[in-house]
């Protein structure tokens, strides 16, 4: 159980405080947490999990926002750490990029966000199309509304169809004119070569992104030629594990736009090969 969340500016300012429970956390754990930071380096801020003299802290850094949690209790830490992921995935989505300016200039947003995606320190709702349509996304519209009557909330008087169905990431009553999806695999390779142009170590990460547009519920299967070769593979929770562990074959109901629907690691070789001499790499040294 989470019992705050704060978000902190690269130079240690408390941009965004949110208590969840009935048990304050005071401010000074933000102080001992950037004392820390200060003291230690970026091997401090590298640590997602923190054991502070009064608190456990989980943190995720994003383009310079630093995503703090704090409990006194013992809970998982894979989920307080994938929540704070959670969050920041959302309001990178919302607010079309994240940074301080951004959260400052929406942070009436940020906070119906935190309400509906927690409650009393547990996580709700944290699919972004359920939220699209219980908090409206900032636009210029909507800005000028809220100068115009004082009203700066944007959220909808009725709860979305989905938060009750089987499949809460899909939008209900979605219609499209052209029944379309798009499929993107997306890979980086990380590889050590020797002075001999011989490959040591090569290793894959690949994301399997689509981009959705179907009427309805649809219900879609994905299927590679080789996927024994994928290992430390990551799900969206719209896949079935079931058909996966048993045939590796990709079923799920996709939510609509785009959205990340695996990922995974792959080993190209494990032998040694010459590489090409057409291979050209770049190196930059600083002298102290």
């Amino acid at each position: 159980m989470l019992q705050c969340i704060f978000l902190l500016s690269d130079s240690g300012e408390v941009m965004l405080e949110k208590q969840l429970t009935g048990h304050r956390v005071d401010r000074s754990i933000c102080a001992w947490f950037w004392d820390q930071v200060v003291s230690q380096g970026d091997s401090f801020k590298q640590q997602p999990v923190i054991a502070s003299p009064t608190h456990y802290l989980f943190q995720i850094v994003r383009e310079g926002v630093t995503f703090l949690a704090c409990t006194q209790v013992e809970m998982p830490p894979l989920m307080g750490i994938e929540f704070l992921c959670r969050v920041a995935d959302v309001l990178s989505d919302y607010l079309e990029g994240l940074n301080e300016d951004v959260i400052k200039d929406n942070f009436v947003i940020v906070y119906e966000l935190l309400d509906e995606m927690i409650d009393n320190g547990f996580p709700l709702t944290t699919e972004p199309n359920i939220l699209r349509e219980m908090i409206a996304p900032p636009n210029i519209v909507s800005k000028m509304l809220s100068v115009v009557t004082g009203n700066s909330s944007n959220m909808s008087d009725t709860l979305p169809g989905a938060t009750a169905s089987c499949v809460p990431w899909r939008t209900t009553d979605i219609k499209y004119a052209n029944n379309e999806v798009y499929v993107d695999l997306v890979e980086e390779m990380d590889a050590i070569i020797n002075r001999d142009g011989i490959l040591v170590k090569c290793e894959v990460y690949g994301e399997v992104q689509v981009n959705s547009h179907i009427t309805g519920v649809p219900d879609l299967t994905l299927s590679f030629t080789n996927p024994s070769i994928m290992d430390d593979v990551r799900f969206h929770p719209c896949v079935r594990f079931r058909p996966w562990e048993s045939h590796h074959i990709l079923s799920f109901v996709p939510p609509d736009g785009l959205f990340k629907l695996m990922s995974y690691r792959s080993i190209v070789c494990s032998t040694h090969h010459k590489c090409s001499d057409s291979l050209y790499c770049q190196c930059q040294f600083l002298v102290i």
